[in-house]
């Protein structure tokens, strides 16, 4: 589907916690920031996924868009809140804000070790049942239910889950993980992105 946009702005995503307001002085530039907040329409905002998650984020009242990459590591430290409060500034009000967690890496394919366990559980103790137990201390962890949880803290309007296996679904995503199991030198990124309509 089209989304009417004149410019598609992503960022140089580093799995941090920054989140940036961008306008028309962003359009040929690549800003570093792993969320990305737009008030301006027909200014569509992404980020790329290969197994991390992806939220687009909308105030359509407020006219107010977000994209934000959490993979693991942004959404420990709080990519979600960030991406919120940028939002905020900006103009929008939680109860209005709905989101829509993309297509990710599912708890059926996302393997981590022990150490990765005691991280997250030591941070989040709530996050415990999102991991299965696996032989060697190992585990399977949900990690696009973790960010609904992150969602859901924010006490936002509303939020839904696409749920959609980027390493299960070959015929529709890349996926990091898969390629990195299979040997290849490269394995292509997803994209998700949102605008808002002319006015």
């Amino acid at each position: 589907a089209s989304l009417h946009a004149r410019a598609l702005i992503t960022g140089t995503q580093t799995h941090s916690t920054d989140a940036l307001l961008i306008d028309e002085s962003h359009i040929d530039t690549r800003p570093t920031a792993d969320a990305l907040v737009s008030t301006s329409p027909e200014l569509a905002v992404g980020v790329l996924a290969a197994d991390c998650v992806p939220v687009l984020l909308a105030d359509r009242e407020a006219g107010i868009v977000a994209a934000a990459h959490a993979g693991w590591r942004g959404t420990l430290g709080g990519i979600v809140a960030s991406v919120v409060e940028t939002m905020e500034r900006a103009g929008a009000a939680r109860p209005r804000i709905v989101a829509v967690v993309g297509p990710a890496i599912s708890a059926r394919a996302y393997e981590v070790g022990g150490e990765f366990v005691a991280h997250f559980t030591a941070a989040h103790p709530d996050s415990r049942d999102l991991f299965t137990p696996l032989p060697d201390a190992k585990a399977l962890f949900d990690l696009p239910r973790f960010v609904m949880r992150r969602l859901a803290a924010e006490n936002l309007g509303d939020a839904h889950h696409i749920d959609a296996c980027t390493y299960g679904d070959e015929a529709r995503f890349f996926s990091y993980r898969r390629g990195l199991h299979r040997g290849e030198s490269d394995y292509g990124r997803n994209i998700a992105a949102i605008c808002l309509p002319p006015r």
